[in-house]
């Protein structure tokens, strides 16, 4: 499937994963291949930090838009932007949009906003996941990339509509819910893409998160991104001797038993990721993106343009229904 068709099938892209297995990561490398694509996209974070100003060598994300990669140019690509949006932020927008810029300031100014925002359970996640419809309403990108809390904070985040629009008969809260369960019911609007790593208790999460997400929300999920696939050198999986060979006489017998050990332990780490790869296929009838292993405990924009040119033919390969 050509990667436009594919990012512009739902307007809210929204990236979940259990903590550690790249999920942010994810999301910066997917707002840059939908640019590369031609779709403007804003990409959302929830709480400060995090790696995505690094992949996008630019400053930390604010409550306001920020370029993070500005389009145009040869390469037609579109622009990337970003921004924070916290419960705070959110409520204060709403209050503001509600014409209440006034109380607004007097619940800052006295702290009383973190008593509004933790006045009923799942109002903080409501009034964020309200701020992003908004964005969607209005079209402010032609794709939202929201990175989700981690796996296990997901379902409970995507549940907070619902939740409250049980407790609440009418009223703003009520609406704003309504609205909310709406978009993530709708394909075209909103879809999950959750990301794990080729590993025992991150496709145990994976499994049950999209499980649940279907179930109890009812949302459409895309594919699984399983990163951090680690690659194995051409040849290296054939005759290691054959490799070293032509070397042999400028590599002395201890550097070869070093490759020799190198090469088994790859080996041994791609077989353990591929066993957890196919248990995800079997497990879960979910098309799969694969994205490397980066070799870097601080990727930045180098790093993000190899992610995001692992994630493009894994695209293209998708069929239809697969996305």
């Amino acid at each position: 499937m050509d990667p436009a068709r594919f990012f512009a099938a739902s307007r809210v892209l929204i990236v979940a994963g259990k903590g550690g297995v790249g999920k942010s990561t994810m999301s910066a490398a997917l707002a840059r291949t939908a640019a590369r694509a031609g779709m403007s996209t804003m990409l959302v974070r929830l709480t400060p930090g995090g790696p995505i100003s690094r992949l996008f060598a630019a400053p930390e994300l604010t409550g306001l838009d920020q370029t993070l990669h500005a389009g145009g140019g040869p390469s037609g690509d579109a622009d990337v932007r970003g921004r924070l949006v916290t419960p705070d932020e959110a409520l204060t927008q709403y209050l503001a949009d509600h014409g209440l810029a006034r109380i607004t300031r007097r619940l800052m100014s006295t702290g009383a906003i973190d008593v509004v925002t933790t006045a009923a359970p799942g109002i903080r996640d409501l009034l964020v996941l309200g701020r992003v419809k908004a964005f969607e309403a209005s079209r402010t990108a032609d794709l939202i990339v929201l990175d989700a809390p981690a796996a296990g904070h997901a379902v409970s985040f995507l549940q907070s509509p619902t939740g409250l629009r049980s407790a609440v008969g009418a009223g703003p809260i009520a609406t704003q819910a309504d609205d909310v369960l709406e978009m993530l019911a709708d394909p075209e609007r909103c879809r999950v893409m959750l990301v794990t790593l080729a590993e025992e208790t991150p496709v145990n999460e994976v499994i049950e998160t999209a499980f649940a997400l279907e179930e109890e929300i009812g949302v459409a999920l895309g594919p699984v991104i399983v990163n951090g696939l680690v690659p194995v050198p051409e040849g290296l999986a054939n005759d290691f001797d054959t490799l070293v060979a032509a070397s042999k006489a400028k590599i002395s017998a201890a550097d070869i038993a070093n490759l020799r050990d190198a090469a088994a332990f790859r080996l041994k780490w791609a077989a353990r990721q591929n066993e957890q790869v196919v248990r995800l296929s079997q497990s879960l009838p979910l098309s799969q993106l694969h994205t490397p292993y980066v070799f870097t405990t601080e990727p930045g924009p180098a790093e993000l343009e190899t992610l995001s040119n692992a994630l493009s033919p894994g695209i293209d390969a998708l069929s239809e229904g697969d996305a």
